[in-house]
């Protein structure tokens, strides 16, 4: 077979046009989205450092593979990212920590983890927890080997019966006085740890979310630090049953695993005591705050909103080039066939994702500014924004995993058959990603945690008491609770997804409230008045997604970019607002009176967003500056030769290497002639 490529080194012409003809330079809109010209420079010197000595083709082979050579490969992968990541610190600034580990699980180098980095959650998680949850003594004796990579390890919290209830977990941590050691044991089968990344063989230590008891009495979720395989030999230490949870959806190469502790002892000193103790005595120290045995949750759902709105960036991206490439079904029969971007349906799949993956990422953004004033605050004492940080970062992991899955899915069926090919990654992207909406807190469960915050908000809002910011405007709808004119701009658009959001609440509290006053209990009340509450929490985080993209695009950073620039993204920032507007018209119509003329409007809104996007669109994903090798995707390369790039990735496949596969010989060949 010929080793000639089959993909031609020019760009497709239909491809070249859109970028030739776009209203504005992507290159500013690439530095706007990186954070500036610098951060921009600085990311792509870090993919070409990195991606050149990776196998551009091994993303195509490795679906091929068993799982257990895709664990092995992803282990080795991993460490070869790990070296080379090394070696350019020690290359650009020897002694620091900018390449080496912070970038280990950065969106740019998930191109060089094709089967996923087992030892991602080592960096997401674990070493963020034992800086935020070790006292300065545990920092310095494990914490630094664990950031070194000198052992490791991996954060495992949830377990085979329970998940995002974290009272309910069964793993306990007995306090033994006559040895200073905590006794850590896992009663049952529900107990055992279950679905850590890396866990499975790619761990020797793992940070332990376990019920502390002291003489019998329980104290709640504690951490503890536990030495789970040999440093040597890597062999599973003592009373500890360890291994893999088995094949999956996606994260093909992660080694989740699972853990079952009996009677193993551990020093009393690895329970993570930076807020709460426990002394020599058996003297329990209480944290000041519960909610700081969680955070690493919060940081994480932080980085979750985060990655949701990339993979869908991605997606986007892929979808957008490949519209632009693929000709079908005439629009005027007379005329050859169209780019399937001229057909508006097509635009209504794919542009409405380009703009909802902005708007997650100013979220984010927004997001991420309050978790490090937050993290600031804990640092001398001030635990004041953490409710609302909790409950922000749980409404953004929510909608953007929802909204991020929903939306793969849909650039998906925009590429018709040819999107269902491994080789175009919109199906890889998607089951990664849909892992989101269950792992770090199940969805439905984080919406209620966020109804309760809305309840609270209300009660305060009704007192006169001080409101979070996220929530202030519950205080304005009480003093009005009439919406008023409908003019239907941006800034009313966003009052009217908050007026919504009150409303509902407001309903939700008085149905609350009557279960209550009829005799049930708080528990029973809120259990009833569920659907209503995460009703409430899911159009309050839309609110807050809609006023976060509206002060970004015309705020006072607007005044930093150029007018070509802020024309392109106040028309991203128009086809969102209208199209989740319409999207959410059952609740909107319920509090706000609009007239027939009004919906004509919105939808004739939506259609001219459409159409004004169209020039630009391809330039828009070129702006999010995803390199092929972090696309990964036959239809969304640079090039645009889709075509080409399916039948080239078709022709490596390991069934093409010979002309007459060995069932033709064992089994067809020989059942066709018995028939004769």
């Amino acid at each position: 077979m010929s080793t000639q490529s089959i993909i031609p080194s020019t760009v497709n012409r239909d491809l070249q046009k859109e970028r030739d003809s776009a209203s504005f330079n992507s290159e500013e809109f690439a530095a706007w989205w990186a954070g500036g010209d610098d951060a921009l420079k600085f990311k792509r010197g870090i993919k070409e450092y990195m991606y050149k000595d990776f196998d551009k083709d091994e993303f195509i082979h490795l679906h091929y593979k068993s799982h257990q050579e895709i664990s092995e490969f992803a282990i080795a992968n991993s460490i070869k990212v790990a070296k080379k990541l090394r070696q350019l610190q020690a290359e650009r600034n020897p002694g620091g920590t900018d390449y080496w580990p912070t970038l280990f699980e950065a969106p740019e180098l998930w191109g060089v983890h094709l089967a996923g980095n087992p030892f991602g959650v080592m960096y997401v998680m674990l070493v963020r927890a034992l800086k935020s949850q070790c006292s300065p003594e545990q920092w310095e004796e494990f914490g630094k080997r664990v950031e070194r990579f000198e052992v490791c390890a991996t954060y495992a919290q949830t377990e085979l019966g329970h998940g995002t209830n974290l009272r309910g977990l069964e793993t306990r941590a007995d306090y033994d006085r006559a040895t200073d050691e905590f006794v850590l044991n896992s009663p049952k089968i529900s107990s055992y740890k279950w679905w850590p990344g890396g866990l499975g063989h790619a761990s020797n230590y793992c940070l332990i979310m376990a019920q502390l008891y002291i003489d019998g009495q329980l104290k709640g979720p504690h951490m503890f630090y536990v030495q789970v395989r040999e440093e040597g030999t890597h062999e599973p230490r003592p009373g500890v049953h360890i291994g893999e949870i088995g094949k999956k959806m996606g994260f093909i190469g992660v080694n989740n695993g699972f853990l079952g502790l009996k009677n193993v002892r551990i020093p009393r000193t690895r329970m993570l005591m930076r807020h709460a103790q426990v002394h020599s005595d058996g003297t329990y120290v209480k944290s000041p705050a519960d909610v700081l045995t969680y955070f690493t949750m919060v940081s994480t759902r932080c980085v979750i909103a985060r990655n949701c709105a990339l993979a869908l960036a991605i997606a986007s991206t892929i979808a957008t080039r490949y519209s632009a490439v693929r000709r079908q079904s005439p629009i005027n029969p007379k005329l050859p066939e169209p780019q399937i971007m001229d057909h508006v349906t097509q635009q209504l799949k794919v542009f409405p994702e380009i703009a909802t993956s902005v708007a997650y990422r100013l979220a984010y953004d927004y997001l991420w500014d309050l978790f490090n004033v937050t993290s600031s605050g804990i640092d001398k004492g001030n635990y004041d924004n953490l409710p609302e940080l909790h409950s922000l970062s749980c409404a953004l992991k929510v909608l953007s995993s929802i909204d991020a899955n929903a939306g793969i899915e849909r650039c998906r069926l925009a590429c018709g058959g040819h999107g269902y090919l491994t080789s175009t990654n919109l199906g890889n992207l998607y089951v990664n990603l849909t892992a989101a909406c269950t792992y770090e807190g199940e969805n439905t469960v984080l919406l209620l945690q966020i109804g309760r915050f809305l309840m609270k908000s209300w009660r305060a809002a009704q007192k006169g008491a001080p409101l979070a910011p996220t929530v202030s405007y519950f205080a304005e709808v009480q003093r009005n609770p009439e919406f008023g004119e409908w003019t239907g701009s941006w800034e009313n658009l966003v009052k009217a997804m908050q007026f919504a959001a009150a409303k509902k609440t407001e309903l939700a509290f008085q149905s609350l409230s009557k279960r209550i006053a009829n005799g049930e209990s708080e528990e029973e009340a809120a259990n009833h008045t569920g659907i209503e509450l995460t009703q409430a929490a899911e159009i309050h985080g839309r609110a807050f997604v809609f006023h976060s993209f509206l002060n970004e695009i015309v705020g006072p950073k607007s005044k930093t970019r150029s007018s070509a620039l802020n024309r392109v993204l106040e028309q991203l920032l128009e086809l969102y607002l209208v199209n989740v507007t319409l999207k959410n018209l059952s609740d909107i119509l319920r509090f706000i009176n609009l007239s027939g003329s009004d919906l004509s409007k919105l939808q004739a809104r939506l259609e001219t967003a459409l159409t004004k996007l169209r020039p630009d669109a391809v330039a828009i994903v070129d702006g999010f500056d995803f390199s092929d090798r972090q696309l990964n995707s036959t239809i969304g390369s640079f090039d645009g030769n889709a075509y080409e790039r399916l039948f080239d990735a078709a022709l490596k496949s390991p069934m093409n290497q010979k002309s007459v596969p060995k069932s033709f010989h064992e089994h067809l060949g020989p059942f066709m002639k018995s028939n004769m």
